[in-house]
């Protein structure tokens, strides 16, 4: 006798990106060779100190176990002492630092925890889809606010109507961007507690790609802002950072209300994170940093490589200053970002995120990962051109 699943499993939004997946399998399957830069998965490897670190904690019978639920000790004063070296911010590790079985879980659950059916929370659009799933479990709503280019794609949060700041309880924010590589300076985050404490709207700010910016720009925390720790939460994984993708393991910093929440909830989702993962990250977050700006170095390398690549066969694609992605417009001719997306594929064996995925106010572009090396790069981008020149 089937069962069926519960209401709010037909809540969660569709899986854009599965169908556009499925496609480049098959083609591999057949024997393309695809270059794919639809997806979000760092493709260096993590900096052999991390490495050995996890080596020699996995090798200590006392990692074997169960750590503390809300997890090592070691590693929260390790991540507060990693926002004061980096950002100038004091945090408690005690109360102010959650340990997250990695950043997408974090944000899902903030949804969970503070929202109940018909609340609401402002999300980007385009934004990260995985805001929406929280939301939609919670049984919330989403209030979409724009992201632009005549506004290097910031939000103008004046623009934002007050009956939506009024009903609102969250505001997602997620700079560098995912997916425009947009980044914001420490005036927008000074403008945006000033209306999150107006209207008490919590901040979630996803941080995701916090060290990874270019020209010479270093991306601030929302927590610099005064007083900004009364206000929300800033989330942040170790998987970009410092190519630490699969290991799951993030943490939040911000207001001890939100803390308490999320180690509540976790308290039943999970037991603990791996306790030598946590000791390898102590050993990412305290360690030498050179291999950080030795990783944005390479983006920065390799956006340069593809998006010169572009315009020298007259594709127009502005370069991001954060990010691994580039948003790239779509060229003249083409219907929406989908139809492009599906003619890269066929005729040039590239894969890409078409923008809608992203939202409304992504169509018109597609997103492409800077996340294979530069002659790879540059083959992509060469076989857009032919493509796209071809159909001319």
């Amino acid at each position: 006798m089937p069962i069926p699943m519960a209401d709010r499993m037909h809540r969660l939004p569709k899986q854009f990106f599965a169908n556009l997946v499925a496609r480049i399998e098959a083609k591999v399957r057949a024997g393309h060779d695809v270059i794919n830069l639809g997806q979000g998965n760092p493709d260096l490897p993590t900096p052999p100190h991390i490495v050995e670190a996890l080596r020699a904690a996995v090798l200590d019978p006392r990692t074997h176990r169960y750590s503390p639920f809300t997890g090592l000790p070691a590693l929260k004063e390790a991540v507060a002492a990693f926002y004061e070296r980096e950002y100038g911010v004091q945090v408690d590790p005690t109360q102010e630092v959650a340990i997250l079985f990695g950043g997408k879980a974090g944000l899902v659950e903030l949804s969970e925890v503070f929202l109940n059916p018909g609340d609401a929370a402002l999300v980007p659009d385009p934004g990260y889809p995985d805001y929406w799933s929280g939301i939609a479990l919670a049984g919330a709503e989403m209030i979409p606010y724009r992201l632009e280019a005549g506004r290097g794609f910031l939000p103008d949060l004046a623009r934002v109507p007050e009956a939506d700041w009024q009903r609102a309880k969250l505001i997602f924010v997620n700079y560098p961007n995912n997916p425009t590589g947009a980044v914001a300076d420490l005036s927008f985050y000074e403008e945006l507690a000033a209306y999150a404490r107006r209207h008490g709207v919590w901040v979630v700010h996803d941080f995701a790609y916090a060290a990874i910016a270019f020209d010479g720009f270093r991306p601030p925390s929302f927590l610099q802002v005064s007083g900004a720790k009364e206000l929300g939460v800033e989330i942040y994984t170790l998987s970009k950072t410092y190519n630490m993708a699969g290991w799951r393991v993030a943490f939040a910093v911000g207001h001890p209300d939100i803390i308490a929440g999320i180690n509540l909830i976790q308290d039943h989702y999970y037991v603990s994170l791996f306790p030598a993962v946590q000791l390898a990250a102590c050993a990412a977050l305290l360690g030498p940093q050179d291999c950080v700006r030795e990783l944005a170095a390479v983006y920065q390398a390799r956006r340069d490589a593809f998006v010169g690549a572009l315009a020298a066969h007259g594709l127009a694609c502005p370069p991001q200053p954060g990010s691994f992605f580039t948003w790239m417009p779509v060229p003249p001719g083409f219907s929406s970002s989908a139809m492009f997306a599906d003619f890269l594929l066929d005729h040039a064996d590239v894969g890409v995120a078409p923008g809608i995925g992203f939202g409304r106010g992504g169509e018109g572009y597609v997103r492409v990962g800077l996340l294979a090396p530069e002659a790879r790069l540059v083959e992509a981008a060469e076989r857009i051109a032919k493509a796209v020149q071809s159909r001319r």
